[in-house]
């Protein structure tokens, strides 16, 4: 049976197919007998969709998990994949991993007095604000070592609460009786 080119593709117009989509059917049918789509070429994938919807899973509970302790979960449920892959199949997925953004330790006091002093003066004028004394950060890392910690994450989360790396930051007072929370606050005097 010859299938001519021009008359297939004449009909599938109609349908709102492109010349080259049934170019393509035509050769398959032609080459091959069938029209469905074949097996691809090269190895199949060692983590199937089901695998990697735990893998996605996991890091979305625990941002911090590394490959190699995603690779000893896989392990444990009969999956054998190298670390470099599964960091690949979350890449794919759109989670990369990242330093996670260094924000300070506030408790939900520290929180509420920050709300507060804001509300109280959003409408001071310029005068007030000429007086404060804004001083730069200064930390103490009380919460072990200060390296970096890499959290798997999606685009345009990296402020998101489980994302942060909490440090604690010190007080310091001198001698005139100011004292400052070295984060983000300032003295008036």
């Amino acid at each position: 049976m010859l299938i001519s080119l021009e008359r297939v593709t004449k009909q599938f117009k109609d349908l709102g197919l492109h010349q080259s989509t049934v170019r393509q059917i035509v050769y398959k049918w032609r080459k091959f007998k069938t029209t469905v789509t074949l097996p691809r070429s090269g190895r199949p994938t060692k983590i199937s969709p089901r695998t990697n919807r735990k893998i996605i899973k996991e890091v979305t509970k625990n941002p911090r998990v590394t490959s190699k302790d995603l690779q000893a979960t896989l392990a444990l449920a009969n999956v054998s994949v190298h670390d470099s892959t599964i960091r690949k199949r979350l890449n794919k997925n759109g989670v990369h991993g990242r330093i996670a953004r260094r924000k300070p330790l506030l408790s939900k006091k520290n929180i509420a007095a920050r709300l507060k002093f804001a509300k109280e003066h959003i409408d001071d004028p310029q005068d007030f604000w000429n007086n404060v004394l804004w001083t730069d950060e200064s930390k103490v890392e009380l919460f072990g070592f200060n390296e970096k910690c890499y959290v798997w994450q999606k685009p345009n989360t990296a402020f998101e609460h489980k994302n942060l790396k909490r440090q604690a930051w010190r007080r310091e007072c001198d001698g005139l009786g100011l004292c400052c929370l070295r984060t983000w606050t300032a003295c008036h005097h």
